[in-house]
This record gives structure tokens, C-alpha cells and sequence, in this order.
């Protein structure tokens, strides 16, 4: 997340959770999947780091499947970890940081992330992926759930389209779509199947698209071991 990124989400942090389910439409399936993707690990997880982890959303859903996962919540807002930390209390550790640095040293048996590495240009992409590759222990997995770019012009205002008038169906108002659209400008969102190839070429053999709606993805990849 870029600076500029980051303080942005900082001045939305106190009304970020409100209308999640309402501009993300598929919402369940979307961060069910993402969760239901830690079963490709070799092992269960308890070690899991959650890149751009925001208000704690995702990895809330993670602790309400797994409550022996021990998370640690990486993001570059502070007042959207204040968010995390008012959520999850003492079942998370909390740690400030750029998605463009390292993470947390650690040899993690997962690593999840939900709608934040788009916020990366694909240079950046690519080597947070070969840095979360080398911080996941053999067997280890990573999960992320994204916001992505349609592999065209017209299905991309397609999914544009779509996107708006499923969210107002589901209640969101013009000043939440409005928003909405105002952080998606911090967005540099990439083709499922660009992002497969970078998993890949990072070293994950395995690496497979396993939930797709419009521009919601869950993207998941395993390392050798």
C-alpha cells in the first residue's frame, strides 16, 4: 500500500466494516472460500499472517473456523488495526507496515490476504509473492482473496457495471457507492490469470483460481514440501 493509500484508509477506517457486505456482493461464498482454501495446507494452520489486514475482517472469519490459529495482522493504516484490535482483542498480534517491505519474520504455515495486494502496481505484486513464497514454511499456503481486472475491455465494463447495481440491490447507498469508488483509485487491479502466472513463477507449483465472481476472486497457492 502506498503512503498516500494508507493514509486514506486511515480517515475510513471508523466506517470501513459498515457496508462490506452490501459492495462486496458475494460476500459469503467470497470470504468463505478464502477460509475453506487453508485446507490445501499440508498441515492445519496456527501460525497465520494476514497481509493488509485492514479492520480484521478476513481473519476474523479464519478464527471463527479455526480458533487455535494464533494470526498476526500486518497493515500499513494504524487506525485500521485500532479497527482489528477493537475485533479480535488479544487473539491477533498487530504490527504497522508496508506491503512494499518484508513482512513479519516468522515461518508461517499460512498467509491470507483480502482485497489489499490490488493496491500494489505488478511489479510489486511479483515480489510479494516471491516474499510470502520464502516466509511460508514447506507445505505451507497462501490465500488471497481479491478485487480483480476483467481479461478485457468490455467485460471489464461488464463487471464495472454489474458491481454498482448488485451493490445497490443489496442496499448500498449512492454516498456508500460513491466512496467506494473513490478507494478503488488507490486500485491497480490484475487478471486472475496474470497473478497465477506470478504465483507460479515465484515458486509455487501449485497455484489455482478456486472462487470467481465478476471481480471478486479467491486465488490460492501452495508451497513444494
Amino acid at each position: 500500500m502506498t503512503d498516500r493509500a494508507a493514509q486514506h484508509f486511515d480517515r475510513e477506517a471508523a466506517d470501513y466494516d459498515a457496508p462490506r457486505r452490501r459492495l462486496v456482493p458475494p460476500f459469503d461464498g467470497f470470504y468463505g472460500a478464502a477460509v475453506a482454501a487453508l485446507e490445501l495446507g499440508a498441515t492445519p494452520p496456527r501460525r497465520v499472517l494476514d497481509l493488509g489486514a485492514g479492520t480484521g475482517l478476513l481473519t476474523q472469519h479464519v478464527l471463527a473456523a479455526r480458533p487455535d490459529v494464533r494470526p498476526t495482522l500486518f497493515d500499513g493504516a494504524p487506525a485500521m488495526l485500532d479497527r482489528a484490535r477493537e475485533r479480535l482483542g488479544d487473539a491477533a498480534t498487530y504490527v504497522v507496515g508496508d506491503l512494499h517491505d518484508a513482512p513479519p519474520p516468522g515461518r508461517w504455515e499460512a498467509v491470507v490476504s483480502a482485497l489489499a495486494i490490488h493496491h500494489l502496481e505488478d511489479d510489486a505484486k511479483r515480489a510479494l509473492f516471491a516474499r510470502v513464497h520464502d516466509g511460508l514454511v514447506p507445505g505451507g499456503v497462501f490465500v488471497n482473496a481479491e478485487q480483480v481486472l476483467a481479461p478485457t475491455a468490455r467485460l471489464q465494463a461488464h463487471y464495472r457495471a454489474w458491481h454498482e447495481r448488485e451493490a445497490k440491490a443489496r442496499g448500498a447507498t449512492d454516498a456508500e457507492w460513491d466512496a467506494s469508488v473513490r478507494r478503488m483509485r488507490h486500485d491497480r487491479w490484475a487478471t486472475v490469470a496474470d497473478q497465477l502466472d506470478w504465483l507460479r513463477a515465484a515458486g509455487f507449483p501449485d497455484a489455482a483460481c478456486l472462487f470467481a465472481d465478476h471481480c471478486f476472486a479467491v486465488l490460492v497457492a501452495r508451497r513444494s514440501g
